[in-house]
């Protein structure tokens, strides 16, 4: 008789947990707090050490959510909301341009480096906002957050704005990572926003991923489509990027967990399986982080890479899926990517998760943050983890 799968045996839960409160978020609260000139840092050597001190705000702003997240809905520890604050406030201070748009990067006193050249730093900044606002009652943070998300919502047909550096006409696309987001930041938000707006933008963001991003034929994710959702034969329209696909099925996984709609749950568990089918490196092991529809040569040359937020993705996806739909093909795959991460992720001597390994699974670089990572899909995935195993464990 095989093993019960990992996710019912009754220490995994703990595991993840104990992950989360024992290593890494201890790491951050140590490292990465400015106390000189609020905000974070987030380019943080393997011990630690700040190597770089701009600040970048997707990180910031993730930071925020993460830190008041972990107040609002885990254990409301002053130490957790003095941390969201201390970004909360540098945000507010320094993160918008003139025009309402949020940079992409300051120095570390808070004079801004890149412009707002895209809607993603808007999508953290709300989220951020938002989450604090419940934390701290904060009726500014609110009307930050309610003021950026109708920006986001105005922005959604051209989210670059006029730094869209592709020539118009020529070869329109867009991507999946739009709608994937807008369905997360509008579900963070869900507790300040008007249920027509909720269940409007929801539905498009479903409407939009299953009926213009997926491809029929392979059950999984395209990156990039024409704007009537056919697959343009170039690099950008045959990419597949497997974490986001998984990611924007967990997102679609909530909507339709809050929505008891069992077709769309079972919809996007069948997509992160044939996803991890798609994308697993069957000689190494691992998620690839890009590759070709076709299985021609990926223009991204880092295209072999095992990166830290594809793995943990897949976890927080592969838990929901099971949760929520009772696939049992999801509680293998959970058994598979758990012993990857696990084994391959975590720095035993210094703390928290390497960020990206070499094909064979050695770390490519030993920092534990940068541009990218920062205080976010590590923590979040451990909490959501093992916030999950603890509902399977109760049947719920």
């Amino acid at each position: 008789m095989s093993e019960p799968s990992l996710m019912l045996q009754p220490d995994i839960a703990v595991m993840y947990r104990d992950a989360l409160l024992e290593d890494v978020v201890p790491f951050w609260l140590t490292h990465s707090l400015d106390r000189e000139c609020a905000g974070y840092f987030t380019c943080l050597d393997r011990d630690g050490r700040a190597y770089d001190t701009d600040k970048f705000l997707w990180l910031q702003a993730r930071e925020v959510w993460m830190f008041s997240a972990l107040y609002n809905r885990l254990d409301a520890r002053a130490e957790w909301l003095d941390a969201a604050r201390l970004g909360a406030d540098f945000l507010r201070t320094h993160g918008r341009s003139p025009d309402g748009g949020w940079f992409f990067s300051l120095t570390r006193d808070g004079r801004p480096l890149v412009q707002p050249y895209n809607v993603f730093s808007d999508c953290f900044a709300a989220m951020a906002f938002s989450e604090f606002a419940r934390a701290a009652d904060d009726d500014e943070a609110r009307s930050i957050a309610a003021e950026t998300y109708a920006e986001i919502l105005r922005k959604q047909d051209a989210p670059k704005g006029r730094w869209e550096k592709s020539v118009p006409g020529t070869r329109p696309m867009k991507s999946l990572a739009l709608p994937m987001i807008l369905a997360n930041v509008t579900t963070e938000l869900e507790w300040m926003l008007d249920t027509a707006t909720v269940e409007k933008t929801l539905d498009a963001c479903v409407s939009d991923v299953f009926g213009a991003f997926l491809d029929t034929g392979r059950g999984i994710m395209r990156e990039s489509v024409a704007p009537d959702g056919s697959h343009v034969d170039s690099f950008d329209g045959r990419l597949i990027n497997p974490g986001h696909g998984i990611e924007a099925m967990w997102f679609m996984l909530d909507i339709a967990d809050r929505r008891e709609d069992a077709g769309l749950a079972r919809q996007a568990a069948d997509v992160i399986v044939n996803t991890l089918e798609f994308g697993w490196d069957g000689e190494h092991d691992g998620i690839f982080y890009f590759l070709d529809a076709d299985g021609h040569p990926p223009d991204k040359l880092e295209w072999d890479q095992k990166l830290w937020w594809v793995h943990l993705e897949a976890l927080v996806a592969l838990l929901k899926g099971s949760r929520i739909t009772g696939d049992e093909r999801c509680r293998t795959w959970f058994d598979t990517v758990h012993e990857y991460a696990w084994s391959h992720f975590p720095d035993a001597e210094h703390g928290e998760w390497y960020g990206y390994l070499k094909r064979q699974g050695e770390p490519l670089l030993t920092s534990k943050g940068g541009k990218w990572k920062g205080c976010f899909h590590v923590p979040r995935a451990l909490w959501l983890c093992s916030r999950e195993l603890e509902l399977i464990a109760k049947g719920l």
